[in-house]
């Protein structure tokens, strides 16, 4: 699979102020060589960012999202370290049987 190109947030928003200036999205698409569908994701996500739509995240929404759920997969992995650990440490000391299930 091809990994997309990664566009500035000040290219993306040069594209948008063109559209809304009056610009076809397609005609802005074929001379930037950019998908029609990532002007129009542009554009709801300005709005959005905006408030002049609430039917999805914000950017910084977005962000603190990405960023929370990554938190909670390492605590996760944390979790699972710790209890693996209390395990060994209680056969090592011999306060559970050997043959007891994990």
């Amino acid at each position: 699979m091809a990994k997309r190109p990664a566009y500035t947030p000040e290219f993306r928003h040069r594209l948008v102020e063109l559209v809304r200036a009056g610009r076809p999205v397609l005609a802005v698409a074929k001379e930037f060589d950019v998908s029609r569908q990532a002007i129009v994701n542009w554009l709801k996500q300005e709005d959005l960012d905006s408030g002049k739509r609430t039917d999805g995240l914000t950017t910084e929404e977005h962000k603190e999202l990405v960023k929370l759920r990554r938190r909670v997969r390492e605590l996760e992995m944390e979790k699972e370290i710790l209890k693996k650990a209390a395990a060994w440490f209680a056969r090592e000391t011999h306060t559970i049987p050997e043959n007891s299930s994990d």
